[in-house]
C-alpha cells in the first residue's frame, strides 16, 4: 500500500502560511520524511464565490506548485487531485506534464478528471456539456505527444496538424482517472493506468455531478465493475492502480484518530484492491498540518511497512 495525500488547503479564506514558499516547502519535506509517496494539489483557476462561500477552498496552480515542492524534495512523487482537463488544451497540459516528469527525475502521475463547476467552466470559456467529450479527446492526445512526433488531430476546438512536442518525459507518466461513475472506470479501463474515485455519500456526489460512494462495499462493486470493463478492453486489471479513502479510524490530527482501526481498514482496502491511500490532511495551521503528517508517519506508515 502506498500513501497520498492532497496539500491541506481545505478553506476559503486559507489559511496564509499553507500558500506561502516556506509552507509548501515545509509540507513537501515533512511528508517525504514521514514515508509518504505522493502529494497533489487541486485545480480551480477560477471557482465561484458562491462556491466558496458554501464550503469552497482557494487553490495553487497545480503544475506550479507541484514543481516548486519536486524542487525541494527526491522521492515524493506528485500526483493532482485532479487536474480538470476540460479546462486546458491537451498540448498545454501535456507540455506542463513532461516539463514536470523531466525535472522531477520521473516523479509525476497525472490525474484527471471531467470537472463539476458550472461557474468555472463558463469563466474559463468552456462548454459544461461537452466537458466528457473533451477529456477523452484530450487522454489521446496527450499520450500520442508524449510517445510521438509529428501528429495531427482534429480535435473539437482545435485543428494540429504534424505536432512535434519535445522534449518528451524520460517515460510517459502514469495516467489516473478520477471520478466515481461507470464511464470513468471505462475511460480508466481504456486509456488509465489508475482508477481514483473519492468517498462521496449521497449529498456530496450530488454536488459533485458523480456517483455516491460512501462504503467499502460500494468501492467493492466499483472494483469489480473496473475488472470487467478491463477484460472487455482486453486489459490485466491488476496494472491499474487503484486510490481511495480509508473509511475507517477517524480523522487524522482530531483526538477521535485511531492508528490501529486505520490499519485494520488498509488490510481491507488492499483485500479488494486498492493500492494506494489518500490521506485527509488537517489545513488549520502548517503546524497542525505538519504534526499530523508526522503522527501519520510514526502511527501508520511505519507500522504499514
Amino acid at each position: 500500500m502506498r500513501f497520498a495525500f492532497t496539500y491541506p488547503i481545505i478553506t476559503h479564506p486559507c489559511n496564509p502560511e499553507l500558500v506561502s514558499p516556506h509552507g509548501v516547502t515545509a509540507v513537501a519535506k515533512a511528508a517525504e520524511a514521514a514515508g509518504f509517496d505522493a502529494m497533489g494539489f487541486t485545480d480551480h483557476p477560477a471557482p465561484t464565490q458562491r462556491w466558496l462561500d458554501a464550503g469552497g477552498h482557494d487553490s495553487l496552480d497545480p503544475f506550479v506548485a507541484m514543481g516548486f515542492a519536486a524542487a525541494h524534495t527526491r522521492t515524493l512523487r506528485f500526483i493532482p487531485n485532479v487536474v480538470v482537463l476540460p479546462y486546458r488544451n491537451p498540448f498545454v497540459v501535456a507540455k506542463s506534464g513532461a516539463t514536470l516528469e523531466l525535472l522531477s527525475g520521473g516523479r509525476f502521475t497525472l490525474a484527471v478528471g471531467v470537472g463539476y463547476l458550472k461557474g468555472e467552466f463558463a469563466a474559463l470559456g468552456v462548454d459544461f456539456d461537452e466537458r466528457t467529450a473533451l477529456v477523452e479527446e484530450s487522454l489521446d492526445v496527450i499520450r500520442a505527444i508524449w510517445t510521438g512526433d509529428d501528429v495531427s488531430f482534429e480535435g473539437r476546438h482545435f485543428s494540429a496538424r504534424g505536432i512535434t512536442a519535445h522534449p518528451r518525459p524520460s517515460s510517459c507518466p502514469p495516467i489516473w482517472i478520477g471520478g466515481n461513475t461507470g464511464r470513468a472506470r471505462q475511460r480508466a479501463a481504456t486509456r488509465g493506468d489508475g482508477w481514483a474515485p473519492f468517498a462521496a455519500p449521497a449529498g456530496l456526489a450530488g454536488t459533485a455531478r458523480t456517483a455516491a460512494m460512501d462504503s467499502l462495499d460500494a468501492l467493492a462493486a466499483g472494483i469489480e465493475d473496473l475488472r470487467r470493463r478491463c477484460d472487455q478492453a482486453n486489459r490485466d486489471w491488476s496494472t491499474i492502480d487503484i486510490c481511495f479513502s480509508n473509511l475507517a479510524g477517524g480523522r487524522l490530527g482530531y483526538d477521535d484518530f485511531d492508528a490501529s482501526a486505520y490499519l485494520d481498514g488498509l488490510g481491507r482496502l488492499t483485500d479488494v484492491g486498492v493500492t494506494w491511500v489518500q490521506v485527509a490532511v488537517p489545513g488549520d495551521s502548517l503546524t497542525g498540518a505538519i504534526e499530523a503528517i508526522e503522527q501519520f508517519g510514526e502511527s501508520v506508515i511505519k507500522e504499514a511497512r
